[in-house]
Order: structure tokens, then C-alpha cells, then sequence
């Protein structure tokens, strides 16, 4: 059966959908050995479809894993700087797989992993406005602070929705602030606090759209348990 192209390209592991429209549209991906365009369809079991003339094979099986990514970790698959790299803490899976999103090198917590494109598109794509829920430890102006991030309607002139934010407790002259976003803005929940008058010490993220943290240990990895990959699916409409 016949399938657009950058669909066959995301479900072999290559990269996202969207991706995929850039190799497309640079050249890269030839159809019987014809330069494809945007749009453009193949049935993989009767054409030879290649990526930088390398033929696409049978997709591998989908995987989807959780990290709980430690700080001093990037988020790219290689660092031309030589740091490390959250992909070498799940090279143990087997299979090659990519984070689906972002986080900074200074902050923890869950990240996403897989090889499915489809679901990392729908997970990315702006207008799914996929809430991410983060710890913050902050210090500086704690007295209104929720209610200063709560009102926040922009970030450097970009319109935002207003997060979900309340405070979880105390500790001396700092807060451990639950705050909620809806978009994924780069650094986001940093910059917000830095509008509001505070400070992040620490920043952790505990949940993802219908995934949540838990206890997993920081710095391991465990695959989705069936529950999880089927809600994921489900909400994400794929």
C-alpha cells in the first residue's frame, strides 16, 4: 500500500515526519531511483525507497522508554563539545531511539524516548499544546511568586499560556514551586521564573502528557509499560 514518504522515512527510525519534509525537500531521498519531492508516495514493498542512498529496510518494531535524565547531560544524540549525552544513557535498549523533545543541560527528570515518528510529531507539534509539569526549586522574591507566574501572558513578546502553579513547600529562603506548562518553548519554565524575580537552583520534570515520573532512580531507563504506550496513543489520536 502506498504511503507518503516522510511517513515510511519516521516509521523506519529515521527521524520525525517533519524532518523528513527537509530531506525531502533538499534532495536526499530518491524513490527507483528518482529524486522524490514533498508529498510524494511509495509502497514499500514493491519500491526501493533511499535516504542518502541508503535503502530504507523493514521498520524495527516501535520502542518507547522513559529516562530519568540527570543534569550535566545534553539532549542530542552526539556533542561536538564532548559532553554527555542523555541518548548514551539508553544506548543499553538496542535499538536506535530519540528523545522526543527537550532538556537543558542543568535540568532533570523524565524524558520521552522512541523510535516512532508519528507519535514524536504528535507529541511536538505546537497546536497539541502537550502539558509538562516540572518542579522548580527557586529562590528571590517568594512572597507572590505563584501568582506572578500564573500571570505571565509572554516571554520575550511570544504570547504563552497561562501555566498551572502552586507551591509545595518551604525550605528556608527557598520554594519548591509544581508549575505546569502547555507549550515547548526553549527554557521555558527558566525563563518564566526569571520574569517573576526568581532564581532556579533546581529544575526537575515529573510529568509528560499522561506519563509521569515516579520513582524512577536518576540516570536509569525502563521501557513503557502497555498502559502507558496505549494512553499515549490514544490521547495523541495515532
Amino acid at each position: 500500500m502506498e504511503e507518503r514518504l516522510q511517513k515510511l522515512i519516521s516509521q523506519a527510525g529515521i527521524c520525525s515526519r517533519r524532518a523528513a519534509e527537509t530531506l525531502l525537500a533538499g534532495g536526499r531521498v530518491r524513490v527507483n531511483g528518482t529524486v522524490a519531492k514533498v508529498g510524494d508516495k511509495a509502497d514499500p514493498e514493491t519500491d526501493t525507497v533511499e535516504v542518502d542512498g541508503r535503502t530504507l529496510g523493514t521498520p524495527p518494531e516501535p520502542v518507547y522508554l522513559m529516562l530519568h535524565k540527570p543534569r550535566g547531560y545534553v539532549t542530542t544524540l552526539s556533542d561536538e563539545k564532548g559532553r554527555p549525552t542523555a541518548a548514551s544513557l539508553v544506548a543499553g535498549c538496542g535499538v536506535r531511539v530519540y528523545p522526543v523533545g527537550r532538556l537543558d543541560m542543568d535540568s532533570e527528570g523524565l524524558l520521552l524516548f522512541t523510535n516512532d515518528g508519528a507519535l514524536t510529531q504528535s507529541l511536538l507539534h505546537p497546536k497539541f499544546e502537550v502539558d509538562k509539569r516540572y518542579e522548580a526549586t527557586v529562590t528571590g522574591a517568594l512572597s507572590g511568586a505563584c501568582e506572578r507566574l500564573a500571570s505571565l501572558r509572554e516571554l520575550d513578546g511570544e504570547p504563552i499560556r497561562p501555566a498551572a502553579v502552586e507551591e509545595l513547600r518551604r525550605e528556608g529562603n527557598r520554594a519548591v514551586l509544581a508549575i505546569t506548562v502547555h507549550e515547548g518553548k526553549n527554557r521555558q519554565v527558566r525563563r518564566m521564573c526569571a520574569a517573576a524575580d526568581l532564581e532556579v537552583v533546581r529544575l526537575r520534570r515529573v510529568a509528560e502528557h499522561t506519563l509521569f515520573l515516579g520513582d524512577l532512580p536518576c540516570g536509569a531507563w525502563r521501557y513503557l509499560t502497555e498502559e502507558e504506550r496505549e494512553a499515549l496513543k490514544r490521547e495523541r489520536s495515532i
